[in-house]
């Protein structure tokens, strides 16, 4: 076993684990050897290359890499592939700025076969530098047989899924409005229209509409789009809603509009004192809006006064008009929003996809349909849209307004809602199975699948799957011009056998130009132009990485539904959705069984993170300044995990180094170091012995093996739930308690100080706990795990070692180690020595002040019996550093019960009498209080108080003068505080001999290193205190301790400290001094000619190492000879030399 040194560099020690891993191949080998167990399915929801990855795809990394790694280590065989979406937007948006395209005409122009040359080189932009990132995280994961969407394989199984849903009558082609970006010329999903809001002025008009049957009397309509008026065909009203006809008092004009609006258009103006406020209009009928369907009104313009055949023009109803903005009367143009489409559907004003009226080209400019503004674009139409309705009377009031509006996410660009011919996949009518497939799957955090996700789920309408774009997978469908027939093909076999053309891709430059002869005599049939949503290739994803059914049918069969998927909770709405409805629709049953959604990662601010604002770190300096398990723990172990937002702190992940890794670290160094002294002392290499650890007898031991095991299990039992978030602050506890109670407490056996039986205990016991918790927390950080497995299987027999620790499974806690009782007894053990600390630190007595007494107060007398069984008092006394020590269950004299009463719910039961009772709870006697706890109730002031209505608790109720207490839930401990003179210089002593300690620390002097300590106080006083203590000093220091008055001249100084040991004389110091030790001569003994002569011999020897001086002694018998100006001096080992000062003859 190697030494550990004081120090480590976390960051590099990782990148020396990767160097290592990449040699022994490291995740391949763990992959190939774990072939034939039980397969744990997991699915990589494919990132875009064309960016870097970011911390958002840190942390899904990192929760998937720690959930495969677990289930890798609890015998699974788990294929991890990483994959890449290389199709849409994102990749159609760059090129668009490479070669400053903005129109689909340009695109054409260029030419697809071009255009997606110039997508197909930039999709793997950055692959590179995710492969490095994600490595460095210590993510293992399969970059070499990963998959893509633009492959072959992939692109032929997202066309079988596609046939399978249209065989299954689950596809038509109709008419859908949707978010649509005039710059990009496409629709956008829901999702991808929520991500960039933005506040923006836009016009606001509102609009007369008079009624064909009644004179003078006029609908009034608001809209914030001008630009959509001439496609009106409807006015839609809420039917449960209250309207009002007025006459306006100025022109008689008689309108119609929600009585709650009126003064959206007629502000009421405060009235003079004592004069009534005159209104510009009196109400002539109050009405419900249901009573206003079917009414007829004259159309605002008459681009398409045909659909007034049909049943437009007239007033219908429905629940989504809201009353608090507008005038409650919504003008409906179907082409260009969603509720308008739906509700004129609903009410036979169109027919689902019928005609429809939509003016606009795909670049959102008005085409000759309305001829006044064609080629203008729709939004630069709105004035003088407005212009025209005003000089038609028919203009009430205009303005602007700010309001909340979607923007294109990746141009930037206001988007429109525009009805598009699209195809759709029935997602309505499977909604009841898709919900019901939802519920079979188990989600952490659970709330984000029965609300979020449900919510969702509730209202999905039919999903529109196609996208008039160029770079993606065409659908596969061929139609004759009036698409009376159609056919899909679901295969590239499929494809030849009806075109006669064979393919080795699928991209729209590919198989465009294709034709199938039509069977009903309808000439060739040609390719849809659309190509898929992303989304829908995303949602493919578990059966296209396969090739399935075309390859590895019996493998995907096996392995479907995933064990495991992982995503941002944005996710609800994109990947999460679409792998349920395909998966639905496809096989009745849910893609996934288990998922973890995460939360967002946001700037420390708040605000989303920006390489703009620059207000985050980079994620490559983080790692390289505190190293990748840091990070993966603090993500791990923050909120987000549990599906809330992040605000990220470097501090905290540099507080995850200080406060979990560093305590790790010191605590394996520690057993390193007694594992390596205990071989130098038996002269024999250590064999860790299992059943040596598991036999002792020591409590200490009992206790560590218990927590640790404890810990497995807890580990175990959270991991398969899925809850990694509660797992970090377990393991936090844990080393916490390792390196604080049972390495401090246990030092003089670790090191031998106590008998080798004690310290094989101990040290085998050590070994046995730092093992099975580095072996517990690999798939956590595997990068440190690693670092300390490497040095510990030295000592393992051959037969037990592995190259890696990932190679080991994750072990099982031993339950005939975990004991109930020996944990409830140190933790009663450790709120005492807390406690006792808190009250010493109230009174300003610092530890190493002995105390006269403490008396400890636990809960019941089977609590003092518990932790007598144990032998912890002595611990206890130890640790507060007290004379005498009492265990007692009462005290009647020191502590009392008392009752908090719980006054929110006191208050709300007895009302006015609440006040009397909690006065009267204030003076409950200690009986009292005691049957109250032993029998759940009690009267109080003629009420009947139960349990819950007092919070009983213990309390220090004694002399403040003599003593001071500190209680928690568990124990009440009270401390003396008077001194003696005696307690006083005892503390004085330890003062000096913790000063000693802390100055061979800051000299960087070893346990092992040979010095002598001198000290020198300024008064007599304090010179004979120090120097009758020498003995008791060196208990701890175990080293010489010697008046300075004999330090020998010449001697090399490795530290010195001046301090003030003694606060109640606070001028009287000691200067401790650390030098090597040396051998000394005894001038006197060895006769020398001269004073000069025996200062020279003296200097002559310290010229020698100590080695170097034992072996001369050694081999001559323990003689030495030294000659000095001229004479011969024999020293002899007892008689004139001597090993250090403190041996020499005063």
């Amino acid at each position: 076993m190697d030494p550990v040194p004081e120090r480590i560099n976390f960051p590099e020690e990782e990148q020396k684990i990767l160097e290592y891993w990449e040699e022994i191949k490291a995740f391949e080998t763990s992959v190939k050897r774990s072939e034939g167990l039980p397969e744990f399915s997991f699915y990589d929801g494919p990132p875009f290359a064309t960016g870097l990855p970011h911390y958002g795809h840190i942390l899904a990394g990192t929760i998937k890499d720690t959930i495969t790694r677990y289930a890798h280590q609890t015998g699974h065989h788990v294929e991890r592939r990483f994959g890449w979406d290389c199709h849409g937007l994102p990749i159609e948006f760059e090129i668009d700025k490479q070669l400053g395209i903005k129109t689909k005409e340009q695109v054409l122009e260029l030419g697809i076969p071009k255009y997606n040359a110039a997508c197909r080189a930039i999709v793997m932009k950055y692959s590179s530098e995710w492969r490095t990132t994600v490595t460095r995280l210590g993510r293992w994961i399969d970059f070499d047989n990963d998959y893509k969407t633009m492959d072959l394989s992939f692109m032929e199984t997202v066309w079988w899924v596609f046939k399978q849903l249209f065989e299954k009558d689950y596809v038509y082609r109709g008419f859908k409005v949707m978010p649509y970006s005039t710059s990009c010329t496409t629709p956008l999903s829901n999702f991808e229209a929520g991500m960039n809001y933005k506040d923006v002025p836009d016009p606001e008009v509102y609009v007369s509409f008079p009624l064909v049957d009644e004179a003078d009397t006029y609908f009034i309509a608001w809209t914030t789009t001008p630009w959509t008026l001439p496609s009106n065909l409807a006015l839609c009203v809420n039917p449960e809603l209250e309207y009002v006809k007025i006459e306006e008092t100025a022109s008689g004009k008689k309108y119609i509009m929600l009585e709650g609006r009126l003064s959206g258009i007629y502000p009421t103006k405060k009235a003079k004192k004592g004069a009534k406020v005159e209104l510009p209009y009196k109400i002539l009928e109050k009405f419900k809006g249901a009573t206003l369907k079917g009414k007829q009104y004259v159309p605002l313009f008459d681009y398409f006064k045909e659909f007034g055949d049909n049943g437009a023009f007239r007033i219908v109803t429905a629940d989504y008009v809201k009353s608090d903005s507008g005038t409650g009367v919504v003008h409906q143009a179907p082409a260009f929003g969603e509720d308008d489409y739906l509700v004129c559907i609903a009410n036979g004003v169109i027919k689902k996809g019928g005609e429809l009226p939509c003016p606009l080209d795909e670049n959102g400019r008005f085409t000759d349909q309305v001829p006044e503004h064609k080629g203008v674009f729709c939004k630069d139409a709105d004035k003088a849209i407005i212009a025209a309705i005003k000089k038609s009377g028919r203009l009430i009031k205009s303005g602007t307004m700010v309001h909340s509006y979607p923007f294109c996410w990746r141009s930037d660009t206001p988007l429109i809602y525009k009805a598009i011919p699209s195809w759709f996949v029935k997602v309505e009518q499977a909604r009841d199975r898709i919900l019901a497939n939802s519920q079979q799957t188990y989600w952490v955090p659970e709330h984000v699948r029965d609300g979020r996700f449900h919510n969702w789920l509730t209202g999905a309408r039919d999903w529109a799957v196609s996208r008039n774009r160029y770079w993606g997978t065409p659908l596969p469908i061929w139609a004759s011009e009036d698409f009376e027939e159609i056919i899909c093909v679901g295969s590239i076999a499929e494809l030849k056998e009806l075109s006669g053309v064979e393919v080795t891709d699928l991209h729209r430059e590919t198989v465009d130009n294709i034709t199938i002869p039509s069977k009903k005599g309808k000439g060739n049939l040609r390719r849809i132009d659309e190509v898929f949503d992303c989304w829908f290739e995303s949602g493919s994803m578990p059966y296209a990485q396969r090739h399935y059914p075309f390859e590895n049918k019996d493998s995907f069969e096996k392995a479907f539904p995933a064990d495991f998927i992982a995503e941002g909770i944005d996710q609800t709405r994109g990947w999460f959705y679409t792998l349920l409805v395909l998966s639905t629709l496809l096989f009745e049953k849910p893609a996934f069984k288990n998922l973890i959604a995460n939360g967002l990662v946001l700037a420390s601010d708040g605000k989303k993170m920006s390489k703009r604002l620059k207000n985050y770190p980079d994620p490559v300096l983080v790692v390289n300044s505190y190293g990748a398990d840091s990070l993966r723990m603090y993500l791990v172990n923050s909120p987000v995990v549990r599906g809330e937002d992040l605000k990220f702190q470097e501090v905290g992940v540099k507080n995850v180094l200080k406060d979990v890794l560093l305590p790790w670290f010191n605590a394996y160094r520690f057993l390193v170091q007694s594992i390596l002294a205990q071989e130098t002392r038996l002269n024999k290499p250590f064999a860790p012995d299992s059943n040596q650890a598991l036999s002792t007898k020591n409590v200490m031991d009992k206790w560590v093996l218990a927590r640790a095991n404890s810990l497995v299990a807890y580990v175990k039992k959270e991991m398969d739930a899925y809850h990694l978030y509660t797992v970090m602050p377990r393991l936090v506890v844990f080393i916490e308690e390792l390196t604080n109670w049972y390495v401090r407490l246990n030092r003089l056996r670790l090191k031998g100080e106590e008998g080798e039986e004690e310290c094989t205990f101990a040290v085998n016991t050590l070994f046995e706990v730092v093992l099975l918790i580095t072996r517990t927390m690999a798939p956590f950080t595997p990068f440190f795990t690693e670092y300390v497995y490497q040095n510990l299987r030295k000592c393992l027999p051959e037969s037990e070692r592995e190259d890696s620790l990932h190679y080991l499974l994750v072990p099982e806690a031993r339950m005939e180690l975990m004991d109930e009782h020996v944990e409830n007894a140190f933790a009663l053990m450790q709120s005492a020595i807390n406690s006792g600390r808190v009250a010493r630190e109230r009174r300003v007595l610092p530890l190493k002040k002995p105390l006269k007494e403490a008396i400890i107060i636990l809960p019941s007398q089977e609590a003092v019996d518990l932790v007598n069984k144990y032998s912890l008092a002595a611990y206890i006394q130890a640790e507060l550093n007290v004379r005498q020590l009492r265990l007692v269950s009462e005290a009647p004299e020191l502590v009392r019960l008392t009752a908090q009463p719980n006054r929110r719910a006191l208050g709300r039961r007895l009302n006015k009498d609440a006040s009397k009772v909690f006065k009267a709870v204030a003076s409950l006697t200690d009986a009292q209080l005691k049957a109250y706890k032993a029998e759940g109730k009690l009267e109080v002031a003629g009420h009947e108080l139960v349990e819950g209505d007092l919070n009983v608790d213990r309390a220090f109720t004694g002399n403040k003068e003599k003593y001071e207490g500190e209680w928690d839930s568990n124990v009440v401990v009270v401390i003396a505080v008077e001194q003696d003179e005696e307690l006083r210089n005892e503390g004085v002593v330890r003062n000096v001999m913790s000063h000693i300690q802390r100055l061979r620390k800051e000299s960087g002097v070893q346990v092992e290193d040979a010095i002598e300590v001198f000290f020198d106080c300024s008064t007599p006083r304090l010179q004979e205190l120090v120097a009758s203590k020498v003995d008791f000093i060196m208990t701890t220091v175990k080293r010489s301790v010697v008046p300075a008055s004999r330090l020998l001249a010449n001697s090399l100084v490795i530290g010195t400290s001046t301090f003030f040991p003694d606060d109640e004389q606070p001028t009287e110091s000691c200067t401790v001094t650390i030098t090597p030790e040396y051998y000394a001569v005894d001038a006197k003994a060895a006769k020398a000619a001269s004073s000069a002569d025996a200062t020279g011999l003296q200097t002559l020897l310290m010229t020698s190492s100590l080695a170097t001086v034992a072996k001369e002694l050694e081999e001559s018998g323990g003689k030495l000879c030294r000659t000095l100006n001229g004479t011969r001096y024999e020293l002899t080992l007892g008689k004139e030399l001597y090993l250090g000062v403190a041996n020499l003859p005063e």
